[in-house]
């Protein structure tokens, strides 16, 4: 049996105040809760989609949001 996917976790939980991504791994509060009980596929799209959510959160950084 396989053990998915492993966790982007970088163990520096800052989960935002506003419901948006924890400004650790990226992830939303519903996607860290769920992740053990995620397919591999749901997992590796999480994944595959940090480097979008690290580049719209640096863009926004730069803009002063």
């Amino acid at each position: 049996m396989s053990k998915g996917i492993r966790s982007p976790c970088v163990r520096v939980c800052r989960p935002d105040v506003a419901g948006g991504p924890c400004s650790g791994c990226l992830r939303t509060r519903a996607e860290i809760v769920g992740w053990a009980r995620m397919s591999e596929d749901e997992q590796q799209a999480i994944v595959d989609d940090i480097p979008r959510r690290m580049r719209e959160r640096f863009a926004a950084r730069r803009m002063g949001r």
